[in-house]
């Protein structure tokens, strides 16, 4: 029971029976629990030792065992720095490896520019393996846009431990999602399980790219937004990392938190609402704005009607005119 505290099988057999039976002598507790006189001597070396048993004040020469909120709690509190200790050597080494694996992750890396501090990933899985290995070294924060609705069931599975390891040792994760994820069940199902361990989540009508920003020094970006089977580019050019930084800010500082209804505006618009008058104002068809959105195109045209409806037009060049007209544009 006691064997992490440093206890032989013996000694915590002896030290049981003597706070059982305080008067009883070495050849009792011998016979009780069926070894040695020597036995039980050498557990009462190890007990004396280790400040669970002592000499007894009205019994000169005779021993007593002390009592275990005490005498355990002592041992306990000594073995829970131990403990302490040797996880803060784990973590010396493991920032260790770390900083040796980036060295070499460097050192191997193809399309260095050693000015800008720019790394072209090219396959998917080494994308993958890299963003693993930037959750693990991550001390303080890593912040990320997620486009599109729906996430790759096979990508928050692989997260999930990575994530929740993350946050268990204090780091910040705050993740900004388009507001179409609520749509798809298991990515609605997700964000509650991030957001439950401590993870932040805020929605916005658009996200235009994909980023992983780490500890404000180092970003991931796509080689092409409209592909990310394309490769991903690595930056640790601080005047970067710190544009791309105050680019994520504003857009947390406006996007709704996960759990609070969507705001509306002084018109009665949603963010997507909103956001789809001016991709239609700017051009895009239902196709190009339900991609963007990240919702279906009959979605699109459903809001499109009944944006239309409440401007009071009869087609949808009227209802951009009215919408400018009165400034919901």
């Amino acid at each position: 029971m006691f064997g992490a505290l440093g206890l032989s099988l013996t000694a915590e057999a002896v030290y049981m029976t003597m706070l059982r039976e305080s008067t009883w002598g070495v050849a009792e507790i011998a016979e009780s629990l069926g070894v040695t006189a020597q036995e039980v001597h050498d557990a009462l070396d190890e007990l004396i030792e280790l400040a669970l048993v002592r000499e007894s004040p009205l019994n000169p020469g005779g021993l007593r065992p002390t009592s275990p909120k005490v005498g355990l709690a002592a041992l306990l509190a000594r073995a829970k720095a131990n403990i302490a200790q040797q996880q803060y050597e784990i973590e010396v080494t493991q920032a260790a490896i770390d900083a040796l694996s980036e060295a070499h992750h460097l050192s191997e890396a193809h399309h260095v520019d050693q000015q800008d501090q720019l790394i072209k990933i090219v396959q998917l899985d080494t994308v993958r393996e890299r963003l693993e290995q930037l959750a693990r070294m991550t001390r303080t924060e890593c912040l990320s846009f997620n486009p599109g609705g729906a996430q790759r069931p096979d990508a928050m599975a692989l997260s999930k431990p990575v994530n929740r390891a993350a946050l268990e040792r204090g780091v910040t994760i705050k993740a900004i999602y388009q507001d179409s994820f609520r749509n798809d069940p298991d990515t609605l199902a997700y964000a509650r399980w991030f957001n439950s361990l401590g993870g932040q989540t805020r929605c916005v009508p658009v996200v235009l790219f994909q980023m992983v920003i780490v500890d404000r020094s180092i970003a991931l970006l796509p080689v092409d937004p409209s592909d990310a089977r394309k490769g991903a580019i690595e930056i640790h050019n601080p005047g970067i990392t710190a544009a791309l930084s105050a680019v994520f800010d504003h857009v947390w500082s406006t996007a709704t938190p996960f759990g609070c209804n969507d705001t509306v505006d002084e018109f009665g618009l949603e963010p997507a609402e909103r956001e789809l008058l001016r991709l239609l104002g700017d051009g895009h068809t239902d196709e190009a704005a339900a991609r963007k959105l990240g919702l279906s195109v009959r979605t699109v045209q459903r809001m499109m009607s009944d944006l239309t409806r409440r401007l009071g037009a009869d087609s949808r060049f009227q209802a951009g005119a009215n919408a400018v007209r009165q400034r919901w544009l």
